[in-house]
């Protein structure tokens, strides 16, 4: 009996899961009414039913706990994400995933505080790696398509600012008088500093064409990695544009 108390019930996968399931539920319903605040181990577990150190040992620390709930709020989204086909136009495809951020941002502003919280580990949270990898790779079709103005990292770093300054501009901003125009202009602003036209029949500028095979090496299987370690570095030199350009 004392070691059953002790584990909280939690002798079998299932009541694992079903505990986690309702810490998640309960964390997300605490987090939806009061913000990240709210969220403290003692209301919790009384939320749960489950006793405080249950917590640790499924989630780590508050840390975990807050990761996990982002993530669960994120799942559906980033799985839609995913299963978006390609759009033909790599950049009318980017321009669809801001707008469709910008919409769950916010609808899901909790999620968002979660994912974007200023302090929080350099590294980020598992959820918010996970839609930077989904963005990276719809900026670098768009690279390798030759209408990348700026090396990959610097255009995914610039886009992620901006959009989530806008959610958060917005959020901050009373519903019934926030700028409809907001997020559009500060997409298009972002998207005309780091895209640009498809290529003309004559070409494009050396920059385009730098980031545009940056972003093919990685798949160069012709080239050691020592080759590859040096054409990124001389190709990340060219990809810096000039005034020329």
């Amino acid at each position: 009996m004392l070691h059953r108390a002790m584990n909280d019930g939690l002798d079998g996968g299932d009541d694992r899961q079903d505990a986690r399931a309702r810490i998640l539920a309960a964390a997300s319903e605490l987090i939806a009414d009061g913000g990240v605040v709210a969220l403290t181990t003692r209301a919790v577990a009384k939320a749960a039913a489950v006793q405080a150190p249950t917590l640790y040992r499924l989630f780590g620390d508050k840390r975990g706990l807050l990761n996990a709930v982002a993530e669960h709020g994120l799942a559906t989204f980033l799985a839609r994400k995913r299963a978006v086909p390609p759009h033909p136009d790599p950049v009318e495809g980017l321009r669809e995933a801001w707008d469709a951020y910008i919409a769950f941002g916010l609808a899901h502003p909790a999620v968002f505080a979660i994912t974007n919280e200023i302090g929080a580990p350099a590294s980020g949270s598992p959820a918010m790696l996970a839609g930077l990898a989904i963005l990276r790779e719809r900026v670098g079709r768009i690279a390798r398509a030759g209408r990348l103005h700026v090396p990959v990292e610097r255009a995914v770093a610039l886009i992620h600012a901006a959009g989530v300054g806008t959610v958060a501009t917005l959020l901050a901003t009373d519903e019934d008088v926030r700028d409809p125009q907001l997020s559009p202009l500060a997409r298009d602003a972002v998207f005309a500093a780091v895209v640009g036209d498809p290529p003309a029949p004559d070409g494009v500028g050396l920059a385009s064409l730098a980031v545009g095979l940056r972003a093919h090496l990685a798949a160069a299987a012709a080239l050691t990695p020592g080759e590859r370690l040096l054409m990124n570095e001389l190709l990340g030199r060219l990809s810096e544009p000039t005034e020329a350009e």
